[in-house]
């Protein structure tokens, strides 16, 4: 496997393992914050963080369509950063950086999953 798609995949599972250990803990009334937080984005994050890992081995295993699995998770976060930055004022300032977090990591994974792509489809042309 090529480096960049190690590193993407590294990276998903990373995301992925995070979102569901914090969703987790807070769910399950383990971490309390100190600022209000939106039952439904836990949910999100939880959700999103184990479809993450899936896509992490989808990622691995250089499977067709994990470039487009790469690209509903990133346009599903942006979808609710924009919610939470312009169409929500009770949520914590927390939340909008962790989202845009999400977001930055998930645009660099697709970078790296079409780097890889793109990288294939030279050596192809070359043989």
């Amino acid at each position: 496997m090529k480096t960049t798609l190690i590193i993407a995949t590294i990276l998903a599972i990373l995301m992925g393992i995070l979102s569901v250990f914090s969703g987790s803990m807070v769910l399950l009334g383990l971490r309390s914050v100190d600022y209000k937080v939106l039952d439904w984005l836990v949910v999100y994050n939880l959700t999103l963080g184990i479809i993450s890992i899936l896509v992490a081995y989808q990622i691995g295993k250089q499977h067709i369509r994990s470039k487009l699995m790469i690209m509903t998770i990133l346009l599903l976060h942006f979808l609710v950063l924009v919610y939470l930055y312009f169409f929500n004022d009770m949520v914590a300032d927390e939340s909008i950086k962790a989202m845009g977090f999400r977001v930055g990591i998930w645009v660099a994974i697709l970078i790296l999953a079409l780097l890889n792509h793109t990288k294939s489809l030279s050596n192809k042309i070359k043989s």
